[in-house]
């Protein structure tokens, strides 16, 4: 295994770890953070206080789906 490989390897594995806790926070933030006080860009509602259900439980399933694709593809890989 070269030294070129090798790095790619790593920093192949950093992308996956960043994509699944991003959509795992994502998933979080959703599901705990009441609607009107969402960030601007994830779409707040300012007259609705509930919880966007859904879109969190998307976010969370989303994020293990791509934990287990990323093992799987560390798995095959060896």
């Amino acid at each position: 295994m070269s030294a070129s490989s090798s790095s790619s390897s790593a920093l192949r594995a950093l992308e996956i770890v960043l994509l699944v806790l991003g959509a795992l926070a994502a998933g979080i933030v959703y599901l705990t953070v009441p609607t009107d006080k969402l960030p601007s860009f994830m779409r707040q509602i300012p007259h609705l206080s509930g919880h966007r259900s859904r879109r969190g439980l998307a976010g969370v399933v989303g994020g293990a789906i791509l934990l287990l694709g990323g093992i799987a593809a560390f798995a095959r890989s060896d």
